[in-house]
């Protein structure tokens, strides 16, 4: 993989010279929960193809960077010019408090309508969908949702909390939303001795590990573990998944637009999608193919849920949560 993405930094800066990207120059600030390598290879190919433009980012977990954010806003000023963090429930919520800047140009005329934002304020860059996955000695091999409310499941289900993790929230409301059970669903769970706590990387450490066999996460990640040989399957219920699409917004103070505009133009752009690939996700360009280990983006059913009445209901469906779990 470290050889495809340095042949594509190559590539993106011969396109540079070719298509004279020197235009642009100046700096921007990229506030991103991107593990610190994907962002850092997303930035170098971006400066690959505009070397007259130095990016350099902030790098935090959703919640803590947006809380760092939301601060250095309120007292009048942040260096951010770009936000690229894990939901776009998230990203509603800085489009309606004006924080972010419309690009209607852009183009994802080849993106699915349900994972955009009609009014150009964010823009997915890649497709990070929420199933099961299981160590690989348990004796049960889940298929559906359902499966985790089982006797052989009792206490064995570990999950990152909505309250702590952006992808959990978003993932907790699209199954409340989407299966007949509703809330009564996270209730069977808690009764049946399902743990949430943390993040993902969380739920990963505790099944490869075997404290648990069973867990709710991102796929991405037991999928890279596996091709390493880590003890542990991934599976795509057959109910469907719940998805967040990464999305990236340029932030209304901007001081670099047109280069903040093209930062988004090449994450959208095939040539950003095939890198998305090359990192190890599913890319959101529908013409771009999945990485190894991946099904093909037609083939994965994608539980529908509406960004702008995610954002309405958070707070009370935290709460909700966090009654049922014992969290505060």
């Amino acid at each position: 993989m470290k050889t495809i993405l340095k042949a594509f930094v190559a590539g993106a800066a011969l396109l540079g010279a070719a298509t004279g990207a020197l235009a642009l120059e100046g700096s921007l600030t990229l506030y991103t929960s991107q593990p610190n390598n994907d962002a850092q290879q997303t930035i170098d190919a971006f400066m690959a193809r505009h070397p007259d433009v130095k990016v350099t980012f902030v790098r935090d977990g959703t919640t803590k960077l947006m809380a760092r954010l939301q601060a250095e806003l309120e007292a009048g000023a942040s260096p951010a010019d770009l936000l690229l963090i894990a939901d776009s429930v998230t990203m509603e919520d800085m489009a309606k408090a004006g924080r972010l800047m419309a690009y209607p140009q852009a183009d994802v005329s080849a993106y699915d309508p349900a994972i955009q934002d009609p009014e150009r304020m964010w823009f997915p860059t890649k497709l990070i969908t929420t199933g099961i996955v299981y160590n690989t000695s348990a004796p049960m091999k889940p298929t559906s949702w359902s499966d985790l409310l089982k006797e052989e499941a009792k206490g064995q289900v570990a999950m990152p909390s909505p309250l702590t993790s952006g992808a959990a929230l978003i993932h907790t409301q699209a199954i409340v939303a989407n299966l007949e059970q509703g809330w009564d669903y996270y209730e069977q769970l808690a009764a049946n001795g399902a743990q949430a706590s943390g993040g993902n990387g969380g739920v990963l450490q505790a099944v490869a590990g075997g404290e648990k066999l069973y867990g709710m996460i991102v796929e991405f990640l037991p999928i890279r573990e596996k091709a390493k040989g880590a003890p542990v399957e991934f599976v795509f219920p057959a109910e469907g998944v719940s998805a967040i699409s990464e999305p990236v917004a340029i932030m209304a103070g901007t001081k670099n637009a047109e280069a903040a505009k093209a930062f988004v133009d090449f994450l959208v752009s095939r040539e950003g999608q095939e890198m998305a690939a090359a990192q190890g996700y599913m890319p959101a360009h529908p013409d771009v193919a999945a990485p190894a280990g991946f099904p093909a983006l037609a083939d994965i059913e994608i539980l529908p849920l509406d960004p702008a009445k995610a954002l309405e209901t958070a707070e009370a469906d935290k709460a909700t949560f966090a009654g049922m779990f014992g969290q505060n």
